[in-house]
């Protein structure tokens, strides 16, 4: 602590990330990043951008990249925002749209930089329960708000919402801002973009970091009609007009347009998942129903933060969080199949030990 912080500073509890340790033969599935390397294409765009034009400011407006976003999505250029990663795009979005008088609806098992941005940016929120099964329950939305935003599919958990129930969640509260967070919805849901042009008050915010393979590039995208991403450029323009680089813009666009790679590896890790949450059940584990990159598990007979424990000691990382009603789960990213093979095998070893 400092005498020269500002007072807010004092009472910020900051978002922690995803450990990103230094250890040899590391299987790494702690984060949710693609086990694949990007698209060639996305690959080739940034070397030719590193040219001498980086002594010039790339385009603010991102025009290319939002344009072809905006035409694989039937929208115009107008209804798509972009940012430095998704949490950007969030962080942003809080602002300019979730910071109302009532008070902000979001699950209390989800992503933590909800609490985070609220405490940053002082909004008022109350938490909703999951049900008993892990799922969010859109009727216990049904209650004065300001404002809400849903992860879907929800993380850690996985689980996805069907396009219906966001469209009945959409028209009970046609006067309230809705924002889905979609940062996992490549890997089995439905998209809410497509409920866009219907429905003034969604937002939908993605990410390039986890079905793109960009994660080190940082570049996320909302869409939604364009009198709310008017509001986020508002946003934007007052903190920072220069968001992405030219790299990120040009690896962006490359690795959008490359629709093969992106199918490919997609559907690589979907199969992946289905095998590694067949091998984790038959080691005893529950294994929730996921449509993500991730699996959300935990054994009877083990708690999440010694089963965590036993594998970062075999060089195998995932995800433990010392929370309320999770904390004897685990998220497992998926990995490489060579990656889940490991990952079961330390399990294996871990459980057969007294």
């Amino acid at each position: 602590m400092s005498r020269f912080w500002s007072p807010i500073v004092h009472a910020l509890s900051p978002y922690v990330a995803g450990e990103q340790p230094r250890i040899d033969n590391l299987v790494k599935l702690n984060t949710n990043e693609c086990p694949y390397p990007p698209s060639p294409a996305a690959l080739t765009a940034i070397r030719e951008a590193a040219s001498d034009a980086l002594r010039l400011y790339p385009d603010p407006t991102a025009l290319e990249l939002r344009q072809a976003i905006a035409a694989d999505l039937g929208l115009t250029a107008e209804a798509v925002f972009v940012g430095n990663g998704s949490d950007e795009v969030l962080a942003h979005a809080f602002v300019a749209l979730l910071k109302q008088e009532a008070p902000l609806l979001y699950p209390d098992i989800s992503y933590s930089f909800y609490p985070t941005y609220c405490r940053l940016f002082e909004i008022g929120a109350e938490t909703v329960s999951l049900d008993a099964a892990m799922r969010i329950c859109l009727e216990d939305y049904d209650r004065p708000c300001g404002a809400i935003i849903l992860p879907n599919p929800n993380a850690p958990t996985g689980i996805a919402l069907p396009l219906e129930a966001i469209r009945q969640l959409l028209l009970r509260h046609a006067d309230k801002p809705v924002i889905i967070d979609e940062a996992y919805v490549d890997f089995g849901a439905e998209s809410a973009t497509a409920l866009i042009a219907e429905h003034p008050n969604l937002l939908v915010i993605q990410t390039f970091s986890k079905s793109r393979a960009l994660a080190g590039l940082r570049v996320g995208f909302a869409v939604g009609q364009p009198h709310l991403i008017e509001a986020l450029e508002r946003v934007k323009d007052s903190f920072n007009s220069y968001p992405l680089d030219r790299l990120a813009l040009a690896g962006a666009t490359a690795a959008w347009k490359d629709r093969h790679w992106f199918e490919t590896h997609r559907d690589l890790i979907v199969a992946s998942r289905a095998r590694l949450t067949e091998a984790l059940e038959t080691l005893g584990f529950e294994v929730l129903p996921s449509s993500a990159n991730f699996v959300f598990a935990r054994h009877s007979a083990r708690t999440g933060a010694d089963l965590a424990a036993a594998l970062r000691a075999r060089a195998v990382l995932v995800r433990h969080f010392a929370k309320p009603r999770i904390a004897d789960y685990l998220r497992i990213s998926i990995g490489t199949q060579a990656e889940c093979d490991r990952l079961v095998g330390a399990l294996t070893e871990i459980l057969a030990q007294d």
